[in-house]
C-alpha cells in the first residue's frame, strides 16, 4: 500500500438539450474499500426523474435522469485514496483457464478495443514478453509513439483508427493499452476517474489490467498513477464509463473539473 493521497473535487456541468431525453450520469467517485468518499454533494438542475443504479462491477453509481431542456450539475467531495500499487514489470499473468468469473469479459473485443485485430502485432512487437513485463513495454510503446493531441479523435474513434492515427486523448491511450493488453492475454478494462496534474483538466481515463490476482492501474500518458486517482468506474471501454450518456442532441455551455491535493 502507498500513503494515502487526499483529493478535494469539484466538478460542474450545465447543458441544453433540444428534446426530452433520458441521460445517464456518472461522475461521482466510486464509495469503494480502495478509497474514501467524505463531503460528498451532488446537485442537480430539476429534471423528470432521479434514479440510482449500480455501476459496472458494481464500482460506483449512475443516475437515470429525465431531462426536459438544460441540465446542470455541481458536484463536490474530498477523497482518500489508499490502493496496492507495485511495478508490473514484476507481475505474473493468471493463467487463462484459472481466471474468476468477472475478468472474462476483459479478454473480449469490444465496441472501442478490437483486441482480435492485434494479435499478431503483440507477437511481432513484443515477442518474448508476458504478464507485466509485456504491459510494461506496451504502455512505454504507446507513450513513445503517441502525442497527446486534443481534438484529433471523436465519440466513434477505437483503437484500430488510433493505431494509425498516433494521436489523441487520455481515452484514446487507454482502449490502446486495454487492447493490447487483451490481445495478449491479460485481462484489461478501462477505469473513468480524476487525477491532479491532468492537463487540460477533465475527466481522466486509464487501463486497469488483472495480473498476478489483482486489478492494477496503468497511464499511457503519464499523468496519473494508481495511488492519485480516484475511481468513478470501469468498463470494458468508454461506452461502458462515459460520464454523460444522452438519447438527444445536446450543446455544452460550460463544463469545469479541477481535482487538488489536500
Amino acid at each position: 500500500m502507498t500513503a494515502p493521497v487526499r483529493l478535494a473535487i469539484e466538478t460542474e456541468l450545465d447543458y441544453t438539450f433540444e428534446a426530452r431525453t433520458a441521460v445517464l450520469l456518472q461522475i461521482e467517485a466510486a464509495m469503494i474499500p480502495e478509497q474514501r468518499v467524505d463531503g460528498a454533494h451532488i446537485a442537480i438542475s430539476p429534471v423528470q426523474h432521479f434514479a440510482r443504479i449500480p455501476g459496472h462491477d458494481d464500482i460506483g453509481d449512475r443516475i437515470w435522469l429525465d431531462v426536459e431542456d438544460q441540465l446542470t450539475v455541481s458536484y463536490r467531495s474530498e477523497v482518500t485514496v489508499q490502493r496496492l500499487v507495485t511495478d508490473l514489470s514484476g507481475l505474473a499473468a493468471t493463467p487463462t483457464h484459472l481466471l474468476p468469473a468477472e475478468t472474462v469479459d476483459y479478454l473480449m473485443p469490444s465496441r472501442y478495443c478490437q483486441a482480435d485485430h492485434f494479435e499478431h502485432i503483440v507477437e511481432s512487437e513484443f515477442a518474448g514478453l508476458a504478464g507485466g513485463a509485456a504491459v510494461d513495454a506496451m504502455r512505454d510503446w504507446i507513450a513513445t509513439h503517441f502525442s497527446y493531441v486534443p481534438g484529433v479523435s471523436t465519440s466513434n474513434t477505437g483503437a484500430l483508427e488510433s493505431y494509425v492515427l498516433r494521436q489523441g486523448v487520455c481515452r484514446d491511450y487507454a482502449h490502446m493499452l486495454i487492447t493490447l493488453a487483451r490481445a495478449a492475454g491479460v485481462p484489461a478494462r478501462f477505469v473513468s476517474g480524476y487525477a491532479p496534474g491532468v492537463t487540460p483538466p477533465d475527466f481522466h481515463a486509464v487501463a486497469e489490467v488483472f495480473l498476478d490476482g489483482a486489478w492494477y492501474m496503468a497511464d499511457a500518458t503519464g499523468m496519473a498513477t494508481g495511488a492519485d486517482m480516484a475511481k468513478i468506474g470501469v468498463g470494458r471501454d468508454a461506452a461502458d464509463t462515459s460520464f454523460l450518456t444522452h438519447y438527444a442532441a445536446c450543446s455544452l455551455n460550460r463544463q469545469e473539473i479541477s481535482v487538488t491535493r489536500i
